[in-house]
């Protein structure tokens, strides 16, 4: 990546580095819902801010990313594809300046033989068939390393130690429902229909490779799904608010509901009260690996108009004049 190219990731989200994870993340909820494409509809700038948030919030809140972006830099990215972050390393076809790795039973004995402190055969590998001062370059560092100075990232990947990788991504909630695939550092990967916030989705074969044996972790999928402007989760069910009159609160109404895969029509019975509910059977969230859905709460609340026209004003007064229906009847009874 050019330096041209780097963003600044806490720039973007106006925090320091100093920042903590519930920092990120509070502030990444609040910037997500307010440049969110369903909040902004046909606003192309809104769009590039909200997946500019997104892709700061993807690094910032993963621990080992986020280690990675505060100590390379612009490099990160490459940093963040080798085994501990070594410049340059992890790959089968990388060229490493001539050195035989399998001469060095740790990364301390090559450290050893690099700066020819004892007990590391005055230089050499193991076997002596490695002299560092035939691979040094301008910059004073061996070939194929880019000088001393980039083994500071490297971690030293004890015996036993994990080879998996765990890589967080955020998903809008039609991603979510819907599927998608999505592209990390080691390839594009599919996401089924139907996760949620906490899921985790194992990729066999594709986390960090072992230097020396070259066997291969896996790469795990942490998913977040962003928060929406109109469902919500209630456990595994999608609830939403939808708005009424109180003449259709009154004498019922069939209106439009807004639902995942577009509009439905529903039929509210006459009475209907501020914070009830209608349960719409599997038109919610999808059970991934199963052919079936959650339900869908359509939660009421009674909107009374804030302007009334002339006719409207009447016919409330001449209803006023003439209601029978008192729901204050028994407050009368409520002392202490």
């Amino acid at each position: 990546m050019a330096a041209t190219d780097f963003k600044d990731y806490y720039a973007i989200l106006g925090l320091n580095k100093t920042a903590s994870s519930d920092e990120i993340k509070k502030t990444f909820r609040k910037l997500a819902r307010k440049y969110h494409p369903d909040m902004n509809p046909g606003n192309k700038e809104a769009e590039a801010r909200f997946k500019e948030v997104n892709e700061a919030y993807e690094v910032l809140s993963d621990p080992e990313k986020r280690k990675k972006y505060d100590q390379y830099g612009q490099y990160w990215k490459q940093a963040a594809t080798t085994p501990g972050g070594w410049p340059g390393g992890g790959a089968t076809n990388v060229d490493f300046g001539g050195v035989d790795f399998s001469e060095y039973g740790s990364f301390d004995e090559f450290i050893n033989a690099l700066l020819g402190r004892a007990g590391s055969s005055a230089g050499s590998g193991r076997n002596g068939k490695w002299n560092y001062s035939n691979y040094r370059t301008s910059s004073g560092g061996p070939t194929g390393f880019g000088g001393f100075e980039d083994f500071a990232g490297y971690e030293n990947r004890t015996a036993g130690s994990s080879l998996d990788t765990e890589v967080a991504i955020s998903l809008t909630l039609g991603e979510a429902f819907r599927g998608t695939s999505k592209r990390v550092a080691t390839g594009e990967v599919s996401i089924p229909a139907g996760v949620k916030t906490g899921s985790k989705i194992r990729i066999k074969g594709k986390g960090q490779v072992d230097p020396y044996t070259k066997q291969q972790g896996d790469l795990y999928l942490k998913l977040e799904v962003l928060p929406h402007a109109f469902f919500q989760f209630e456990g595994e069910n999608l609830v939403c608010e939808v708005p009424i009159t109180p003449d259709e609160a009154v004498l019922g109404a069939s209106i439009e509901v807004p639902a995942p895969e577009g509009p439905i029509t529903v039929k509210f019975p006459a009475g209907m009260r501020s914070g009830q509910s209608l349960r719409l059977r599997g038109k919610g969230w999808p059970k991934p690996k199963k052919n079936e859905r959650t339900d869908l709460l359509v939660k009421i609340a009674i909107v009374p108009p804030k302007e009334l026209s002339t006719v409207e004003r009447e016919c409330y007064e001449k209803i006023q004049a003439n209601r029978t229906f008192n729901p204050r009847s028994n407050l009368n009874q409520m002392v202490l």
